[in-house]
């Protein structure tokens, strides 16, 4: 026998003995919890679809672990406007266990054990994923690294002052300070490899810094 329920705002089949992961329920490990939501059950081909929900139908499920989905990165940049946002988001879940599917107002069985089999599944997939993480965190980490590095080597000497070029306002100076271009010079001598360095690390457009290159090598000059 299988059911269809909605939980969380999202529907999973289920059967049982099911292990699944939902959005957070408040309850602890080794509770049994019901889920009176039960949109369609059936076994084979016959099936009982509800108008939303089937009267009488009713899952239950035991807690087996609470916990954090992966972290979920959104990240917004407006184009020629220096404007940069990031913001994480961590899903909290709860893993359940798939007890009992109760048809016509039956009532669920009052046990709450939490099963050895249920914790070592959960621990079984969460050790890859472990795993993986160890094996991955000293390229992160160096990756983490070059990301911090500047990209030029800034000269020595008294820097300009570039918000005199049109476009380059006290943030973008203070941005590019931060990756070391300081001077109209370096400006001036940008090549189009490094033009394209800019624009996949920092904010900034290709056409942008190429208009600040040409507006650099007058003030150069000067």
């Amino acid at each position: 026998m299988f059911a269809v329920i909605k939980t969380g705002g999202k529907q999973y089949r289920v059967a049982a003995n099911d292990l699944l992961k939902i959005e957070k329920v408040e309850a602890n490990v080794g509770d049994i919890v019901e889920i009176g939501h039960v949109l369609a059950h059936g076994e084979g081909e016959n099936v009982t679809f509800g108008a939303p929900f089937v009267d009488g139908a009713l899952v239950t499920a035991e807690v087996v672990e609470q916990g954090k989905n992966r972290t979920v990165i959104a990240f917004k940049k407006r184009r020629r406007q220096n404007s940069r946002r990031k913001i994480g988001h961590r899903q909290l879940l709860t893993t359940v266990r798939i007890s009992e599917i109760l048809l016509g107002g039956a009532k669920p069985a009052k046990k709450a054990a939490i099963k050895a089999e249920a914790k070592a599944e959960v621990a079984a997939e969460a050790a890859p994923k472990e795993a993986k993480a160890k094996k991955g965190a000293p390229k992160e980490e160096a990756k983490a690294e070059a990301v911090a590095a500047p990209l030029f080597k800034a000269p020595k000497g008294e820097p300009n002052d570039l918000t005199v070029i049109k476009g380059i306002g006290p943030v973008a100076a203070k941005d590019l300070a931060e990756q070391g271009i300081i001077t109209f010079a370096q400006l001036a001598k940008l090549s189009d490899k490094d033009v394209a360095k800019i624009d996949e690390h920092m904010p900034f457009s290709a056409d942008q810094i190429k208009d600040w290159r040409e507006q650099a090598k007058e003030l150069a000059k000067k």
